[in-house]
């Protein structure tokens, strides 16, 4: 089966071009617009790979990212950060963030899925 990959954006627009970029590109895809509905959905459907943006209403994506890394369910899917804020990286310790990578909005399609066939390998 292919590659089922949970993107998480509070911006319908942005969950929905990423997603359907990705299924076009051959991943399945499941979707989450927040935090703990990543968390979640993340433990429900053991997707190969998270794309989640990190500015999320509730908990954010750095905290969502923390959590999953906590549970050894969820701890060895590889989670690919996506945000509009390069500051936001440069502020806190995304080295100990536990991401395979990142990336910065606007991103063009291609670049994300680029991001998340690296972290799949």
């Amino acid at each position: 089966a292919a590659p089922l990959v949970l993107v998480v954006d509070d911006y319908q627009d942005a969950r929905e071009m990423y997603a359907e970029y990705l299924k076009a590109s051959g991943f399945r895809v499941e979707e989450a617009r927040t935090g703990i509905e990543a968390v979640a959905k993340a433990q429900l459907v053991k997707p190969d790979c998270i794309l989640m943006d990190l500015s999320l209403p509730g908990i954010d994506g750095w905290e969502a990212t923390r959590q999953l890394k906590a549970d050894p369910n969820t701890r060895d899917i590889p989670v690919v950060a996506i945000t509009g804020h390069a500051s936001e990286l440069a502020s806190r310790d995304a080295a100990s963030s536990g991401w395979a990578s990142f990336v910065l909005k606007p991103a063009l399609p291609d670049a994300v899925v680029a991001e998340v066939r690296k972290a799949l390998r």
